[in-house]
């Protein structure tokens, strides 16, 4: 089946077990909606994030930072090496039509920063606050679970297509 959307998933390799249930949570209901799913393809909120997906049938696609394709998670059906450390960042945000952030730390302020100069939308689960110059500035669409994180993901995909 050709998942008829693509969309990003991003957060800590290190992650709360709170992150990576919400994370396992939206890997699945992606999966449900015919989404692929896209993510770093290591472990954490990503490795969860394809563990949901694949048990509920769906694809799953791993940006690796490295040399390998056997250091992908056990969930990544694509895994796609880059050799680029942490620049795949770029990759794996600019790949999706949007975006869900879960949790996360300086690698996931990469990815939505480079979502953002995309124009990208960012859908988040407790994660990163924006600020410049002591405004607030959150362009981040907060979510309060993972169904309304993936409804709201798709409805901006559908706005912008």
């Amino acid at each position: 089946m050709k998942p008829r959307y693509f969309i990003s998933v991003i957060g800590g390799s290190r992650a709360s077990a709170a992150d990576l249930a919400i994370a396992e949570e939206v890997g699945r209901e992606l999966a449900e909606a015919g989404v692929a799913v896209i993510c770093g393809g290591l472990g954490g909120v990503m490795e969860a994030a394809c563990k949901g997906a694949v048990e509920a049938g769906g694809l799953t696609i791993g940006i690796l930072p490295g040399e390998h394709r056997e250091t992908a998670n056990a969930y990544v059906q694509i895994p796609i090496v880059t050799g680029m450390g942490f620049t795949r960042n770029s990759i794996v945000a600019k790949s999706g039509q949007a975006i869900i952030a879960i949790g996360g730390s300086y690698g996931t302020l990469s990815e939505i920063a480079y979502a953002r100069l995309a124009g990208l939308p960012i859908i988040g689960i407790d994660t990163w606050e924006m600020s410049r110059r002591g405004e607030a500035e959150d362009f981040i669409i907060r979510a309060i679970d993972a169904e309304e994180a993936v409804r709201l993901a798709i409805a901006k995909i559908d706005e912008n297509t």
